[in-house]
């Protein structure tokens, strides 16, 4: 993983995306051949440009696992800070979800930071879930059972879609899914400083991808941003909320599931055990992954 330590130890603050997104491809490279198995096959792959409400156009990729029809459907949103990652660095995870889950899994190719600066991201999930509530039919998808799921950066883009669905009066989320979420831009929870550096995701990297994905200083306030800033958590769909042990966003993510039961919502924590933040992607190295994605089976099938 000689590629994820340079960028690991990198000082960011001398950084451009650029050269981190180059760097990064090196290090997906890197992880097909050591931290991956080969992947699922689908019945279906298919891969399509969607229109925004900016009039632009966004990539999906479509994941059907078999033949069968009125599928759940999974909407999901890949993590990378806002400002690395794409829909082919989560093709295995993605994979892995729907056979496991039976499911269609709609994945997303949201614009990223800085180029595409907050909240164009959260839109473009959101437009995403309309087009996937419009559209999930034409693959036997069932539109009445959607999920919003996400890791990292993709899981708090799951928490505001579910945010916005609720008080846009939008598509009706049945669950929604957040493995290791970033929750509060403010970046002051204990477990931030705890594992700031050696765990993978540092506090270094996170201040940096903060820094390129708001647009404001005030942005970091904003419930869109920093969910767990929100005034309102109620009537928001079950919520299944995982979290390495050794990751600076454990007490946020954990701090989030104790505010939506607060809330009246019904929702599930579990704590992964001798796992770093980005574990999901790396089966072959973390026998957790695979718990996770079983983990998750097990709460869309309850």
């Amino acid at each position: 993983m000689f590629y994820i330590h340079r960028i690991q130890n990198a000082d960011f603050s001398k950084l451009k995306p650029s050269s981190i997104r180059r760097a990064n491809a090196k290090a997906w490279k890197m992880q097909k051949r050591v931290a991956e198995y080969p992947s699922p096959s689908m019945e279906k792959v298919e891969n399509i440009d969607i229109s925004v409400r900016d009039g632009e156009k966004i990539p999906v990729r479509v994941y059907k696992p078999s033949k069968e029809t009125q599928l759940k459907t999974i909407v999901f949103y890949h993590g990378g800070g806002f400002v690395l990652r794409n829909i082919d660095s989560h093709d295995d995870l993605c994979r892995r979800i729907a056979k496991k889950t039976n499911a269609l899994v709609i994945s997303v190719g949201y614009r990223l930071a800085p180029e595409f600066k907050f909240p164009i991201p959260v839109y473009d999930c959101y437009d995403a879930l309309v087009w996937a509530s419009e559209n999930c039919s034409k693959w036997d998808g069932n539109p009445s059972d959607i999920v919003v799921m996400g890791d990292s950066a993709g899981g708090n883009l799951a928490t505001a879609t579910a945010l916005l669905a609720r008080d846009e009066n939008g598509p009706t989320i049945s669950r929604q899914v957040l493995i290791y979420p970033c929750l509060d831009a403010r970046l002051k929870y204990p477990s931030i400083d705890e594992f700031k550096d050696g765990y993978l995701l540092t506090k270094d990297m996170m201040l940096w991808f903060v820094n390129h994905y708001a647009s404001s200083p005030n942005d970091i306030l904003n419930a869109l941003m920093s969910p767990l800033l929100s005034e309102d958590l109620t009537d928001l769909p079950p919520a299944f909320v995982s979290i390495s042990d050794h990751d600076p966003l454990k007490d946020e993510a954990e701090d989030y599931y104790h505010k939506l039961l607060e809330a009246g919502n019904k929702a599930i924590f579990k704590e992964y055990k001798g796992t770093i933040h980005g574990f999901a992607n790396l089966p072959r190295l973390s026998k957790q992954s695979n718990v996770l994605v079983d983990d998750i089976a097990a709460f869309l099938a309850d």
